[in-house]
């Protein structure tokens, strides 16, 4: 299988230089990495990370 072409998320890079790539497989999943181990990947279908972002965006909810 080709290596994807990974790029990198624009909210990667603070002061340790820690960064998030994401690309997209020939299968059609998304694939993630972080630069500090880079051979581990992280394998997704496409509507399960937009349900993810869409849960992480909201506003927390208060108990009581």
């Amino acid at each position: 299988m080709p290596e994807p072409s990974w790029q990198r998320s624009t909210f990667s890079g603070g002061p340790q230089g820690e960064c998030l790539s994401i690309a997209t497989a020939p299968d059609g999943t998304i694939r993630l990495r972080e630069s500090d181990t880079p051979d581990v990947t992280l394998a997704t279908a496409p509507q399960a990370l937009a349900a993810l972002l869409r849960h992480a965006r909201r506003p927390a909810q208060r108990n009581g």
